[in-house]
């Protein structure tokens, strides 16, 4: 399996924890040497274990944003 490389140029927000330290965290980060990109996953204390997540351009996330901006959650 390929060297997965990555570096957090920004922890963003952390949305939630769990009683073993893992985070839940918007973060601004490069994959593998690419431009950087907004990711939500969670991640271990130490950041050198991680879930599943989805990565978002800035427009994507600007788009998210207007639609939870919009939504009733009352209706949920």
């Amino acid at each position: 399996m390929a060297q997965l490389n990555f570096n957090i140029e920004d922890i963003c927000g952390t949305l939630s924890e769990n009683k073993d330290g893992w985070h839940k965290q918007l973060t601004y980060i490069s994959w593998n040497n690419r431009p950087p990109k907004f990711d939500l996953r969670s991640w271990d204390p130490d950041y050198q274990a991680m879930t599943k997540g989805i990565t978002l351009t800035k427009d994507e996330l600007i788009e998210l944003r207007n639609i939870l901006d919009n939504m009733d959650f009352d209706k949920y």
